[in-house]
């Protein structure tokens, strides 16, 4: 069984179901999943999942949507991607939480600043299932406005994906022991605000392909 999440429903129009509600939460029961649209944000993506965990079992989770696609990673609007690591750019310091002197997460040992694997294993499996690339994510609060700033964060950070939930779902799935995975749909050029030059149905049809597929793989371990 999944536990699927996106921000809104908006990102989720091919996904059938029987509608329920969860705390301030509406989902959907279908067939081998469980979806909640989390809303928009780090703090929504993070409350939906832990709310959801604590009260029922779950397998693995699959965060999905649209996102940005950084000048220079390559990935074309549209494009599929499944993401290996996340990076919360807006914490701590412009270079990041570690000059500060404490991490974000400590977990089994190890300590997490500002960077949070998705689970590896999930996502190979799903790598090699669906025939999509990797990327890295990155996540703030605040989107970028402009090339510049966008082309600023991609260089900082070496990342090719802009989103507002990716790395506060890899921090908590870390945090919670769940085996997680994110998928994206590139929409835009991350720091494009004009919503002519977005994609939007194109990478809604690679959502509904890329999670249609996950749902039918069995078993990704």
């Amino acid at each position: 069984m999944w536990l699927l999440l996106s921000p809104t429903r908006l990102e989720a129009p091919f996904l059938r179901g029987e509608p329920f509600a969860f705390l301030a939460w509406k989902g959907l029961k279908g067939e081998g999943f469980v979806y909640l649209e989390t809303g928009v944000g780090k703090v929504n993506a993070a409350m939906a999942l832990a709310a959801y965990a604590a009260s029922h079992p779950v397998e693995r989770a699959l965060l999905f949507g649209i996102a940005g696609a950084y000048p220079g990673s390559g990935l074309a609007l549209g494009q599929a991607v499944l993401i290996k690591e996340e990076v919360e750019a807006d914490l701590g310091l412009r270079e990041g939480l570690k000059p500060l002197g404490f991490p974000a997460l400590r977990k089994g040992g190890a300590r997490y600043y500002n960077r949070f694997p998705l689970d590896p294993g999930l996502t190979a499996s799903l790598k090699e299932g669906l025939g999509l690339g990797l990327a890295t994510g990155l996540t703030r609060d605040l989107v970028s406005e402009s090339l510049e700033e966008a082309q600023a964060l991609a260089q900082r950070w070496g990342a090719e994906v802009e989103s507002m939930e990716g790395a506060a779902f890899a921090r908590a799935c870390l945090a919670l022991g769940v085996r997680g995975a994110e998928l994206r749909a590139i929409s835009n050029p991350a720091g494009v605000r004009d919503r002519g030059a977005w994609r939007l149905k194109e990478a809604l049809t690679a959502l509904e392909r890329a999670v249609s597929g996950v749902l039918r793989l069995q078993a990704p371990l």
